[in-house]
């Protein structure tokens, strides 16, 4: 199955390696082999392993071998297929959501997963006005959300009854079953059950394991074995009904950890199907591979991102380790769909890492009520289930000491958090406990960090992430300036630079460069638009905005101007970034 050539990558994947051999440990299943990549991981201080884990990483986007065309990959035609195909499918449902419904499934990691993406992508719905349509199941219910409860009702019929409760009544009903290495007994069952049930269910199984590696243990309360439930979908799959999503993206850098590359991996794959049915189909056509590869391309330039803070990442693992070695805790304090990441990495290092609940915790500061199926579940469930920031301020601010960590995770976008003052606030607070705190700042271009919060940290990770930036972003300048891409993308370049002017060895440079600059200043955007609007220079473009009362009012102000061929809808939407 040949990759597709289509795709011109971002970063530098590794060359195909010794696991994709067939000899390498071939009694293994992928995603439990060990990775040649991080052999002397045992071995290395903190700055070289950020360097292994990201060179491992990055397998997530590399192409099949040509010489070892073994295993199917992200990029291989037949998973972009099977994805455009499984985005029609939800496309169906988004354009007759009466009835419909998306449900995300899985057990432990992957239950936690399917969490957060049915947040994020109802989220997502409720801010363009439309009803959300998500839901998840984990095995164990909410409270495995929470804390590490491996295997707890891992059944089949457990997986089908829940199943039943949330579909009920629905007419249409997608179900994605995420088990990374194809082994989870709670997702076999519902998958089996959707395919004896085609009328109302489709089924989408989600791994990283051939379908020939999946567990073939007897499940004890059913009567296939997992692969045989594999097999079945991939026969169906040629009527679509049901798929089979299954890229090999290597073994993980800790072998058999799943919850790392594998939960990252999950993330990547389904967010880029959903998100590509969502933007397709407000736009009124069809999902295309076209529409998958952009979005890979940005997951791509966000692994860049992500690793060109490799010395302040592993500065941060030093800290960490620090406090840890003295007997002190890692508090993870994050605010919205972030809080939800923090509780997840604190659950994860219980069995990746066998730390005590206490060791590292992660709490969701904000409101919460709506996030969960059974909230009921999570009240005076004991210290173990405490993630709230009620508990967070009860618990933890009384008796946190100078050896304990607090990192704060948060975003700079006052579009989806207008709680930087309260991010303050509490920094205030823990800061009379103890010094000893990082902030982990996520923004796009043109956002800035406020000074008197910017202060209080001495120590600051902040990623500009590049989903908007080269993409989106470039989507919009050209939307409202009406010019060519190429211009528009020229123009932004032109503002993250200023006063310097550009040159061959500047364009040329890494994204990641022109990210790390351009999150050091403010209204890159406006002055991007502005500039093309007015056929002006970036210095007269920051005269204009020097002298208007308003971003918005100078911006509008050139769209309506002579020679703009602007839309009413384009006049009342704007709404720059960072404002």
């Amino acid at each position: 199955m040949p990759g597709t050539k289509r795709f011109q990558h971002v970063i530098e994947t590794p060359e195909p390696g010794e696991w994709e051999l067939s000899g390498y440990e071939a009694a293994v299943p992928i995603t439990e082999k060990s990775n040649p990549l991080t052999r002397d991981l045992d071995k290395a201080d903190a700055k070289k392993i950020v360097q292994l884990l990201g060179q491992c990483d990055a397998e997530i986007f590399q192409e099949e071998g040509q010489a070892l065309p073994a295993y199917q990959r992200l990029y291989s035609e037949s998973v972009l297929n099977t994805m455009v195909q499984v985005a029609g499918k939800v496309q169906e449902v988004l354009k007759e959501p009466d009835g419909g419904l998306v449900v995300l499934s899985g057990g432990g990691t992957s239950g936690r997963m399917a969490f957060l993406m049915s947040v994020s992508f109802n989220q997502l719905m409720k801010g363009l006005g439309q009803k959300p349509l998500y839901t998840y199941l984990i095995s164990g219910g909410d409270r495995s959300v929470v804390a590490s409860r491996e295997r707890t009702e891992d059944s089949a019929l457990h997986g089908i009854e829940e199943l039943k409760k949330v579909a009920a009544g629905k007419k249409r009903v997608i179900v994605i079953g995420i088990s990374v290495g194809l082994s989870a007994p709670f997702v076999a069952g519902q998958m089996d059950y959707c395919m004896d049930n085609t009328a109302v269910f489709l089924p989408v199984l989600v791994g990283f394991n051939p379908v020939s590696m999946a567990r073939n243990d007897p499940i004890e309360d059913w009567n296939s074995t997992f692969r045989q439930v594999a097999e079945r979908m991939q026969k169906m799959q040629e009527k679509q009904e049901a798929f089979v999503l299954n890229p090999a993206v290597g073994p993980e850098g800790l072998s058999g950890s799943s919850r790392m590359k594998g939960g990252s991996a999950t993330k990547i794959l389904l967010e880029t199907l959903l998100l590509a049915a969502h933007k397709t189909v407000d736009q009124g056509i069809t999902t295309s591979q076209r529409y998958l590869l952009e979005i890979l391309r940005t997951f791509e330039r966000a692994h860049q991102v992500t690793y060109s803070q490799s010395s302040k990442i592993a500065m941060l693992m030093k800290q960490v380790t620090t406090s840890l070695e003295k007997k002190g805790h890692v508090h993870l304090v994050g605010w919205q769909t972030l809080g939800i990441i923090a509780i997840m990495d604190g659950v994860e290092c219980i069995h990746t890492f066998g730390a005590d609940f206490r060791d590292i915790r992660g709490f969701l500061i904000g409101d919460h009520s709506d996030m969960f199926n059974k909230k009921a579940e999570l009240i005076n469930q004991g210290p173990q289930f405490s993630f709230s920031q009620e508990d967070f301020l009860t618990s933890i601010l009384p008796s946190l000491k100078d050896i304990d960590a607090v990192i704060f995770i948060f975003t700079l976008d006052g579009k989806r958090n207008d709680n930087l003052p309260e991010v303050q606030a509490l920094v205030e607070q823990v800061k009379e406990k103890t010094a000893n705190i990082q902030a982990l700042v996520h923004s796009t271009v043109g956002q800035s960090f406020p000074p008197p919060l910017k202060k209080l940290f001495p120590s600051i990770i902040h990623i500009t992430w590049p989903l908007l930036f080269f993409e989106y972003e470039g989507t919009f300048v050209q939307r409202f300036s009406g010019q060519s891409k190429a211009r528009c993308f020229e123009s932004l370049l032109q503002a993250i630079h200023f006063p310097q002017l550009l040159s061959d060895e500047i364009r040329a440079a890494p994204i990641s460069r022109h990210v790390h600059i351009a999150h050091e200043k403010e209204k890159v955007l406006p002055l991007a638009l502005l500039s093309l609007l007015l056929r002006c220079s970036i210095q007269e473009a920051l005269s204009h905005l020097a002298a208007a009362p308003s971003v918005c009012e100078v911006i509008r102000s050139a769209l309506a101007g002579p020679g703009q061929k602007r839309s009413a809808d384009a006049l009342e939407t704007f709404q720059p970034a960072g404002q």
